[in-house]
């Protein structure tokens, strides 16, 4: 009744934590994997998933969408490598999606007609997990009903598009997004590219000026509206780290701009 999709590259350091969290609550694991060199492809065959290796790299809506066609139960959960479901969010998806047991023979009915969930999330950064900084309440849409639902074509940050109502969860998903600061260097790096790459392909402008003037409204907006500043240490170094992602992402732009230029 329920399936659990996953993207992956190189996760084998999460995913067992991931699959382990899921055991219990969904009946199939669909992991689409772009080619780790890591034991990622061992560990989702050890829980049982149904693995696909496709060719190429196509973004993450694409590659999201590659897994949801996978899928075979009526609703979807949608996680990440580095995301765990507490025990009390088990329960609380079992409940809505009518899998909690009136006696030992009947199904619950769903509590309420929404066919979709946005779950509150809670990040992990460095050390702690993050309160202000935009990142709580930090709401996701990640259960749904897979026969009208698809993921946007997005490079990054893609998300669920649905037609159906979509309701809230009350209890969290834990996102280990960031261990240590090599994975915020890594990370910046990766979604100053991808963000560079699709605003390139939506024709965006970029330029030296837009990412020093991006980077500091990004810090501004996270460090001192979004009250990151309450988070300590931390809070400042996700500042800095938004600022930084928000500048090379028109730099980057810039940069390919002057490539297209040069070959025209």
């Amino acid at each position: 009744m329920l399936s659990a999709i996953l993207i992956t590259r190189n996760e084998a350091h999460n995913l067992e934590d991931c699959l382990a969290s899921l055991q219990g609550l969904v009946d199939e694991i669909v992991v689409v994997d772009t080619h780790s060199s890591d034991d990622t492809v061992a560990i989702a065959h050890k829980f049982g998933a149904t693995v696909s290796q496709p060719d190429g790299w196509s973004g993450f809506g694409p590659q999201k969408n590659r897994a949801l066609a996978l899928a075979t139960h009526t609703w979807v959960l949608s996680i990440d490598a580095d995301e765990r479901v507490t025990p009390e969010l088990a329960a609380e998806i079992n409940r809505v999606i009518g899998r909690t047991k009136r006696d030992g023979n009947h199904p619950k009915a769903a509590e309420n007609h929404y066919g979709a969930y946005e779950i509150p999330r809670q990040s992990w950064y460095c050390g702690k997990f993050i309160q202000h900084c935009g990142w709580r309440p930090d709401y996701v849409l990640r259960l749904f009903r897979k026969s009208d639902a698809k993921f946007s074509d997005d490079l990054v940050h893609e998300r669920v598009i649905t037609s159906n109502a979509i309701g809230q969860l009350k209890n969290h998903l834990l996102h280990y997004s960031y261990l240590d600061f090599s994975q915020v260097l890594a990370k910046v790096e990766a979604y100053s590219s991808a963000s560079a790459q699709q605003a390139f392909s939506r024709g965006e402008r970029g330029s030296i000026l837009k990412g020093v003037a991006h980077g500091l409204w990004a810090f501004i907006r996270t460090y001192v509206l979004r009250a990151g500043f309450l988070d300590g240490a931390q809070g400042l170094a996700l500042s800095i780290s938004n600022a930084q992602t928000s500048y090379y992402k028109y730099v980057k732009l810039w940069a390919m701009q002057q490539s297209e230029n040069k070959r025209s």
